[in-house]
């Protein structure tokens, strides 16, 4: 974490992104050092003058230590693009972010994840399907990408938490900033059922521009985008064409010929994305039957005896990640891990709040084993 900081002042100078970040990097071997360099050496890595002239003019104005105690204060993970749980999809994007800033938690199955996106002004129809897809991919552990927006975006959120599932949403400002405010109550419920994320640092207000940059880390960390409902000028479109130079899958719902929402997602599939009508439809092209993978990894990867530990401290009943550290005497982050491998494996489920239950499906069978 000692390093993080640098990252972070990195963040907090205008126009410093992945070029520069790159750029810094690779002379000087670390960001602390370059966070101290000269006018001259930061001249000698290769930035250009308005660079130089942004870190020397803002540098001085911050407080690193105090940064760092605000993201505490917010409980804030920072993740660069050098740790391990930085999301590896978005590590294959061009334009990748240095920082991830992480409110909740991100897991291994987020790995399996799939951005939905469309109008702030849904029809009737649009929320159906809204509604209806997301909870069915939740229910096949797919974990449920979009941005807070009014409409669509948070129709799949609530849809993907109110199945069990988990959901991923992705800030077009600082972490401390809920936008819109009304979704305040979504955005704490998706941090304890999935994660937050941003690449701005906090304070950051919720400027235009910032969210066409935002839709690329949804894009990014997808496996692909489902478009439903999206007029001509929708950002949805932007979402699916970063998707496609991403090499993303682009999904989308077929609509009305005679409504505006639906003239985005009607040309989309002309132009070969694929229709969508229903979940498998998505499950199917992606080649996720959650069911096959879960066995598969069942049996690559037998119950540890850490698992066998967990799971006789499990039921049907939520048990806190907390209260299931203190039963079965290990440190909370053996405890997280070996739950997210679970996870994977089908054998428990998490139902808000970090709490935990025994999948039904894997109930019996796990029972047998540590008995």
């Amino acid at each position: 974490m000692s390093e993080a900081k640098y990252w972070v002042g990195f963040t907090l100078i205008p126009g410093i992104g992945r070029a520069r970040f790159s750029l810094v990097e690779q002379y000087f071997g670390d960001l602390e050092r370059a966070w101290h360099a000269s006018a001259a050496e930061l001249k000698q890595a290769g930035l250009d003058d308005r660079a130089v002239n942004a870190i020397v003019a803002k540098r001085p104005q911050i407080s690193l230590d105090a940064e760092m105690e605000r993201l505490e204060r917010y409980k804030v993970k920072v993740l660069t693009w050098r740790d391990e749980g930085y999301p590896s999809r978005l590590k294959q994007i061009y334009d990748l972010p240095p920082v991830l800033y992480v409110r909740g938690s991100l897991t291994p199955q987020d790995e399996w994840c799939l951005a939905v996106v469309g109008t702030r002004r849904p029809t009737y129809y649009g929320r159906e399907v809204a509604e209806q897809i997301p909870a069915d991919l939740a229910r096949n552990g797919i974990t449920i990408v979009s941005g807070l927006a009014r409409g669509i975006d948070a129709i799949a959120h609530r849809a993907a938490l109110d199945a069990g599932g988990r959901s991923i949403s992705v800030f077009g400002c600082g972490l401390d900033i809920v936008y819109p405010r009304d979704h305040l109550k979504l955005a704490r419920e998706i941090m304890e059922q999935g994660a937050l994320l941003s690449e701005f640092p906090l304070g950051t207000p919720p400027r235009a521009e910032n969210f066409p940059r935002r839709n690329r880390i949804m894009s990014g960390i997808s496996l692909g985008v489902l478009v439903v409902e999206a007029g001509e000028g929708s950002g949805a479109l932007i979402t699916a064409g970063l998707a496609l130079e991403q090499n993303r899958e682009v999904f989308a719902v077929p609509g009305s010929v005679l409504s505006p929402q639906c003239r985005g997602t009607n040309r989309l599939i002309q132009e070969g994305a694929k229709l969508v009508s229903k979940c498998d439809d998505i499950l199917e092209e992606l080649n996720l039957t959650m069911a096959v993978e879960q066995r598969e990894v069942k049996e690559l990867l037998p119950v540890t005896d850490t698992e066998s530990l967990i799971m006789k401290c499990l039921s049907s009943e939520p048990t806190h990640i907390d209260e299931l550290g203190r039963q079965c005497g290990l440190p909370i982050s053996t405890v997280s891990s070996t739950l997210a491998m679970m996870e994977l494996k089908g054998a428990v489920k998490q139902v808000g709040g970090m709490n935990y239950i025994l999948a039904r499906e894997a109930r019996e069978e796990y029972r047998v084993r540590v008995e």
